[in-house]
């Protein structure tokens, strides 16, 4: 494969000798979008450069949802010894070593590696660069002193980062943001987390089952972009099992001290101080341009990312953004993944292709899991929908029961015409059993196609046939459906 690579020879300075690479695609950021747009234009033969500066994998692999999952399992296992006695099992108390928790986190990120190293990439046929991109012009990118890129199409995937929000004091001291969570070597006696979002309330819910008091702090609404209806079985779940969730207060300062920090809120009740020994910010995150010299390739760009169109191009035509650093997009490692197939369908087949938030689930990997895809019963509404809401709750379930994993429903939303628009699950294995709502909505399938599949049984699969098989009880009481089978029976 061949990237007609060169050395300028005109000149006696240093930068006249950079090697000057000629890709089609220069991939900027190996993370979880930037990976697979370089692998699949591998994949078809096209030559490929991908350029990251720190670590390959991204955020994901990382500092995000790997170690999160691996994190929020090792707590898992921990709750599961406390609770194990309804099923005749006694367990002994349970203690938790957290430098062997880390350990585990540790591992999970080193075996997955692997698969996202420069190693890897390079058999792949993938020329990885080690350093910093910024865009000389429109249509050439430099790293260093070294190499400038010269390609048909640049992808920028360098997602994002966390936010510190503007509160007096918060930079004065030691603070974790999810960059650095995993990497404490001690398990937190007492930890303050602000911000009630999904990062927020996992790492809340792990923390508290590992042993830690746990106080969250929330200026809205906790997991306000869920359904508000699921949304409080997960609340409610975390406040019993002792996590301390304070909602529209207002964050005022932040004092350090040694061992310490002090939080002072401001409520209905006036101020009052909470104090912990470990902060941990999690109020969002904000897309990572930072150094790119996006003006000088002509790329419109503002506090909220790339401004990109439906096809995911900038206001440069040989420029791509997708992933978190696409503004108003979804910021999911998936929905990265989602972007970075439109791209290659765009760029190398010249396909038409749209981006559909509608199709892009997501997942808050607490317990219960909450999952949710294409629209909630407020999107619905909101877009004038005429719309049908069907439920059904885990405790009907036969597997459920046996689990004792009983806490939980469905929600189903679909037009007047039973085409499937959205569902919320909140319950056992919420994350899996969404797939099947999302092949539907993707698919533009009505109701009635989920209520004539065979599932098998016990399975918890079965609650989404039941809340489908819901959609048609109203006609079991309709006079003129048993007025026809009354007259079929004559005939029977």
């Amino acid at each position: 494969m061949s990237y007609c690579a060169g050395k300028s020879l005109k000149g006696k300075n240093f930068k006249d000798m950079a090697e000057t690479l000629k890709p089609d695609i220069c991939v900027i950021g190996g993370g979880s979008g930037g990976l697979s747009v370089a692998a699949a234009a591998a994949a078809f033969g096209v030559p490929v450069v991908l350029v990251e500066r720190h670590k390959m994998g991204g955020d994901c692999l990382n500092t995000g949802c790997v170690p999160s999952k691996a994190l929020l399992a090792a707590a898992k296992r921990a709750e599961l010894m406390r609770n194990a006695g309804p099923f005749g099992v006694i367990a002994q108390a349970v203690d938790v070593d957290f430098g062997k928790v880390r350990d585990h986190v540790q591992r999970v990120i080193a075996a997955i590696a692997p698969t996202d190293s420069a190693e890897r990439f390079a058999g792949l046929g993938v020329r990885v660069i080690k350093g910093h991109a910024k865009f000389k012009d429109r249509r050439t990118v430099v790293v260093g002193d070294d190499v400038e890129i010269r390609a048909r199409r640049f992808v920028i995937a360098t997602g994002s980062t966390p936010t510190l929000p503007p509160i007096p004091g918060i930079d004065q001291g030691p603070y974790l943001t999810n960059e650095t969570v995993f990497d404490l070597a001690e398990r937190p006696d007492r930890l303050i987390i602000i911000g009630a979002g999904p990062i927020g309330l996992e790492m809340a819910q792990a923390f508290r089952r590992l042993g830690s008091a746990v106080t969250v702090l929330e200026a809205a609404v906790p997991l306000a972009k869920d359904d508000p209806e699921c949304a409080a079985i997960v609340l409610d779940q975390l406040e019993r099992e002792g996590v301390v969730i304070r909602s529209g207060v207002k964050v005022v300062r932040v004092k350090h001290a040694s061992g310490s920090a002090a939080v002072t809120i401001e409520g209905s009740d006036g101020e009052e101080t909470v104090e912990g020994t470990h902060l941990l910010v999690a109020t969002g995150r904000k897309p990572t341009t930072d150094g790119l010299d996006l003006d000088a390739a002509g790329v419109k760009h503002d506090r909220s990312g790339i401004q990109v169109n439906k096809k995911l191009k900038t206001a440069n035509r040989r420029v791509y953004a997708i992933g978190d650093v696409a503004a108003g997009q979804l910021q999911f490692t998936h929905a990265a993944n989602y972007h970075a197939g439109l791209m290659i369908r765009n760029a190398l087949f010249r396909l038409p292709v749209k981006v559909n938030n509608d199709v892009v689930p997501w997942v808050t990997y607490t317990e219960p899991e909450l999952a949710q895809t294409g629209l909630t019963e407020a999107q619905a509404r909101a877009r004038k929908l005429k719309i049908r809401i069907l439920r059904w709750p885990y405790h009907d379930n036969d597997r459920a029961q046996a689990e004792r994993e009983t806490h939980g429903h469905i929600k189903v939303i679909t037009n007047r015409k039973g085409q499937i628009v959205g569902a919320s699950i909140v319950g056992a294995q919420a994350g899996e059993l969404i797939a099947m709502w999302t092949l539907a909505i993707a698919r533009g399938l009505n109701i009635r196609d989920l209520t004539g599949i065979v599932l098998p049984y016990p399975t918890l699969s079965e609650i989404g046939k039941r809340a489908a098989i819901d959609y048609f009880t109203p006609s079991l009481t309709s006079p003129w459906v048993r007025r026809i089978i009354a007259w079929l029976r004559i005939f029977g």
